[in-house]
């Protein structure tokens, strides 16, 4: 911005989870980064340092034996960037005041910080009894979820604000519904499928073989609440200390898409991949609410749902994401 830039840009990924995303998110972060500077300073390269946040489950082991391969340049005579792990939930402060020049977050922030808890409260208008999630849920349900979403989106901001040095950017990329839609999803969307049907039954299964009781089923809940571009702007208007870059709505293709001929011929494959889809997202919170044993038989019964529900295999699934980038001011 005209005075040139800091000899170390400072980079967090928040919500990082481990795998190849990770590190592309990060790789593409600091070569974008390096390519600024290097129109404004005229070729002087700042070194990078990025932090890998995410909550304390996350394995970190796997991600830093990966790390060092990954930030290793052999055409350069020093690392791509500097790395370090920072365990820890993003709705708390996890950083000193003006401490970073870039915070990306992919695909976490529809996670909630908690269940609601007016859900839990057994007989009231808002007891999401019956169900893991909040599609097709009463109405009060629905409100409770929205009212945690807000209040948690505007708790992360705040303490990224804090964090932030201005002129900083903040990145997020979410999953999200369109505008105009009610309903957390629309009727072409495999999330539906994979969230409320296949998971609804799949906990009734257990129910009904005597596996756990009502009350069980009754007291988990998926912590997950898909916001439109209006929440996520009012959140930003109330926290303050960002503008707006751009914000918009994406619709990416399902994975899954590319394979429907191969699971018209192998539902069982079908079922197996669902199975595993879903417990990339909820199996720790499973496992942590009913344990290995339960959690193992949960997941079998739900690849058996999937593989006798056919309702997705001939048709292409999309999910709206909204992408964000704001400026600390």
């Amino acid at each position: 911005q005209g005075q040139g830039c800091p000899s170390n840009l400072k980079i967090a990924d928040l919500g990082c989870a481990v795998g190849d995303n990770t590190f592309s998110t990060v790789d593409t972060v600091v070569d974008v980064l390096r390519r600024k500077v290097a129109v404004i300073d005229g070729g002087t390269e700042p070194e990078f340092e990025v932090f890998f946040s995410d909550l304390p489950s996350n394995d970190f082991n796997t991600l830093f034996r990966s790390l060092e391969e990954k930030v290793n340049d052999g055409s350069r005579q020093r690392k791509k960037y500097y790395a370090a792990g920072v365990p820890g939930s993003f709705y708390r402060r996890l950083f000193p005041k003006g401490e970073l020049h870039v915070v990306v977050t992919m695909s976490a922030l529809q996670w909630l910080s908690q269940i609601p808890e007016k859900v839990m409260e057994k007989g009231s208008k808002t007891w999401n009894k019956g169900r893991v999630w909040i599609q097709g849920a009463e109405k009060e349900v629905v409100e409770a979820y929205a009212e945690q979403s807000d209040n948690d989106l505007v708790e992360f901001l705040k303490c990224r604000k804090k964090e932030i040095v201005v002129g900083g950017v903040l990145f997020m990329l979410m999953a999200g519904r369109p505008s105009g839609l009610v309903s957390q999803l629309s009727d072409d969307s495999r999330l539906k499928l994979i969230f409320t049907t296949l998971m609804d039954q799949a906990w009734q299964d257990l129910v009904d073989e005597g596996l756990i009781e009502e009350e069980k089923r009754d007291g988990f809940n998926i912590p997950m609440y898909l916001r439109n571009t209006g929440e996520v702007a009012a959140a930003i208007e109330s926290c303050g200390g960002f503008k707006i870059e751009k914000m918009e709505i994406l619709t990416i293709a399902d994975p899954m898409n590319a394979r429907q001929q191969e699971f018209m011929k192998d539902p069982d494959s079908y079922g197996r991949a669902m199975a595993n889809l879903v417990q990339a997202g909820l199996k720790p919170m499973v496992k942590a609410y009913l344990g290995p044993d339960l959690t193992r038989e949960l997941f079998k019964r739900y690849a058996v749902r999937a593989t006798n529900n056919k309702e997705f295999l001939k048709k292409n699934s999309f999910f709206p994401m909204i992408a964000v980038s704001a400026i600390r001011v």
